[in-house]
């Protein structure tokens, strides 16, 4: 049986949700690079691609205070720092995502999807700005018909309110929706939200798996959401 037929038996899901980094695309070589850019250019050592990956998942403003911190924990960052090295951050992240790259199975995944007539949006906590021009240089943005970005509305994940906007607009219910992520801040906000969830193995989970979290289905592949 397959993750659909697991999670909606007889039925397919009218709104899959996604969330993008550690999800669809691979962005970690270019987080890093921004972020290396952006402590060189506050005279400090870069952190480099293991580090960055654990500190992903709550938005660019808590990425950058992580970096400035050196770990998880950035209690320690004052808001004048954290604004300034921000801005140097998303300087040097709009310049490239060249090294950015689409995970396996995800195109034959929405394909299939899009096909059948179930609608689809990504909800992310990556700046707004960044994530059409990132989705359309990737070949995946004529898939969604919602994006919403980390600042899109007052509230991140795990806050439920990006879904459940996302599911007002497109007017489903929630037992007819399920969200897709890689991250204990995706199934945080799905269960807040009351949908069913999906959490991938490869993704960025602060280097815990993801199993951890319980989402309602583990996958190491999107695909494993389709027929065989």
């Amino acid at each position: 049986m397959n993750g659909l037929e697991t999670l909606f038996p007889g039925r397919l899901p009218k709104l899959v949700m996604f969330d993008l980094d550690g999800t669809l695309v691979d962005s970690v070589p270019d987080l890093a690079a921004a972020v290396d850019k952006m402590l060189m250019l506050l005279g400090r050592e870069p952190a480099g691609i293991a580090h960055v990956r654990e500190w992903i998942g709550n938005g660019a403003p808590v990425l950058v205070r992580r970096a400035l911190a050196g770990q998880l924990d950035h209690a320690s960052i004052d808001d004048e720092q954290a604004d300034h090295a921000l801005a140097l951050f998303m300087k040097a992240y709009a310049e490239s995502h060249a090294h950015t790259q689409v995970y396996p199975g995800v195109h034959a995944t929405l394909d299939w999807l899009k096909a059948r007539g179930v609608r689809m949006a990504v909800v992310t906590n990556k700046p707004e700005q960044f994530v059409a021009p990132l989705l359309d240089e990737k070949g995946l943005g004529h898939y969604f018909d919602w994006l919403i970005g980390g600042d899109t509305l007052p509230q991140k994940k795990p806050d439920p309110t990006a879904l459940l906007h996302v599911m007002a607009q497109a007017e489903v219910a929630k037992d007819d929706a399920l969200f897709v992520g890689d991250s204990r801040n995706d199934i945080g906000a799905a269960r807040a939200a009351g949908v069913r969830c999906v959490g991938l193995t490869y993704g960025y989970n602060h280097g815990q798996p993801i199993e951890a979290e319980n989402p309602d289905l583990v996958l190491d592949d999107l695909r494993g959401l389709l027929p065989g």
